[in-house]
């Protein structure tokens, strides 16, 4: 039996109907299909009529699955990994699997779709032409700072992703380090309560704190490059 593959699968960010017919033929047709999340992949899965067998593949058990992954895809199972939304690979354990899989001479395609990175980029109003994608900020105070630090003449437009939690004690750690530039807050894309705010770091703090900025959710921070003038 010739060795399976493995599809790394975009699926929606947000809204549902975000999923390309490519990405639905490919996860009705594949053995298997590891999610970062089996009760957050179900209601996608379940709406598309996708019946595959499904397992969990996150950060805390990726070292323990893979081998036996690695094993099943060389025995000829076709396999999909889906994040809980958007681009496997991209702050997730994908890089992981796809890193060991490659290892072994497995082949990896990829079937693109939405990323809520480039979501957020694109409709920020800063500079799209050259970016840095940083994901999350580390979560000790003095690593988070001297990342920050590290990015004070950074010419390109920086993005990251933030929890909900986290997120009122970030801005005023990234004002007093980098100064009050232009950013943009974008969190629920694609869904009925999307919401966006574009201005100074300053007014992001303000509105988070009188409510006109709800919290919910993660967010994706885009920041303007040094030197970069103000939208608004």
């Amino acid at each position: 039996m010739p060795q399976g593959k493995i599809y790394l699968v975009a699926t929606p960010i947000g809204n549902l109907k975000d999923i390309s017919f490519r990405a639905i033929e490919t996860l009705q047709t594949v053995d298997h299909i590891l999610c970062e999340d089996t009760r957050t992949s179900a209601k996608l899965l379940k709406s598309y009529g996708i019946q595959a067998k499904t397992s969990s593949f996150h950060d805390h058990n990726k070292a323990h699955k893979t081998p036996a992954v690695i094993k099943r895809i060389q025995a000829g199972e076709n396999t999909a990994l889906i994040s809980d939304a958007g681009t496997p690979g991209i702050s997730d354990p994908g890089f992981y699997l796809v890193r060991e899989a490659l290892k072994e001479g497995i082949e990896i395609t990829t079937v693109p779709g939405p990323s809520a990175f480039l979501s957020a980029l694109v409709i920020s109003g800063l500079p799209t032409d050259r970016f840095v994608f940083e994901g999350f900020l580390p979560k000790k105070n003095s690593r988070r700072a001297e990342r920050l630090r590290q990015l004070i003449n950074e010419t390109r437009t920086t993005i990251f992703y933030e929890s909900p939690h986290r997120i009122k004690n970030i801005l005023p750690e990234m004002m007093d380090i980098v100064g009050d530039r232009d950013i943009c807050l974008a969190r629920e894309l694609t869904k009925v309560y999307e919401q966006i705010f574009r201005g100074s770091i300053s007014g992001a703090i303000k509105a988070i704190d009188s409510g006109g900025f709800l919290v919910k959710g993660e967010l994706v921070i885009i920041l303007a490059p040094k030197s970069e003038k103000c939208i608004q």
